[in-house]
């Protein structure tokens, strides 16, 4: 089985934020990822992550726009100023967090421009953090309407044209089923290019056994295929999280 992690936005929201570290702990995990740690202490999570001897794997960027709008905006025309300023700031909590795995959001654009003002962000972004390592992520349009980045072969076609050694995929087992129907086909055409993964079951975003994908199977191609990173659970529990981890190995 691959290395497993908890995503805290989505698993042990039964709990307080900072009492999610060690539940996750304390159910099996060794790894956990936050999708936007910019509301808490980045201080106070590095001694919980310390604490309870847990890897940080992955966050995005950039931080929330708390005056409206989207989150994710590297795709967005205009706001190439806006976006090299905020990743700036998100870089200063990864020096505190330590993330193995930082996810570039591209926010809700269109056509050639957009493809454009992305890749240049993206090339600038992989020069500003030659260390860090950075990912991309196709998001299905039923759970994201408009994000920029929708299609496999897309993203494939962006990481070529940045071509950038720190630059990488991240794959979503189910934004995969979501979007092509086919996890396994995806990974078996892209997975090479994946520096991270995450996993719901689909439809509904549940817990692995919740819907039609064969998540066991595709933890077994993860392992066959010497994939070598995490694998997140990002999936919405229908009960209290540790009621619904017993795909988890102990």
């Amino acid at each position: 089985m691959p290395s497993f992690a908890a995503n805290l936005t989505f698993l042990f929201t039964e709990l307080p934020f900072m009492e999610r570290f060690k539940a996750a702990k304390q159910a099996g995990f060794d790894a956990v990822e936050v999708l936007s740690p910019y509301d808490a202490s980045a201080q106070e999570m590095r001694h919980e992550l310390i604490r309870h001897d847990l890897s940080f794997v992955l966050m995005n960027v950039p931080p929330p726009n708390y005056t409206g709008g989207d989150r994710g905006f590297a795709a967005v025309p205009g706001l190439e100023d806006r976006f090299r300023r905020d990743f700036d700031r998100a870089m200063r909590f990864a020096d505190i967090l330590k993330p193995r795995v930082i996810h570039i959001m591209a926010g809700k654009a269109e056509g050639a421009e957009a493809r454009a003002t992305y890749i240049a962000n993206l090339k600038w972004a992989a020069a500003r953090a030659p260390k860090r390592r950075l990912t991309i992520e196709p998001i299905n349009p039923t759970d994201m309407p408009g994000y920029f980045l929708n299609d496999f072969d897309q993203a494939a076609d962006i990481l070529d044209a940045v071509a950038a050694p720190n630059l990488h995929l991240q794959f979503d087992a189910y934004h995969a089923q979501m979007l092509t129907g086919d996890v396994a086909g995806a990974w078996a055409k892209h997975g090479h290019r994946a520096a991270h993964v995450q996993f719901a079951d689909a439809p509904g975003r549940g817990g692995p056994g919740s819907g039609k994908i064969d998540l066991e199977g595709f933890f077994a191609t993860l392992d066959a295929d010497g994939y070598e990173g995490y694998a997140s659970a990002e999936y919405t529990p229908q009960a209290e999280t540790r009621e619904t981890l017993g795909w988890l190995p102990r």
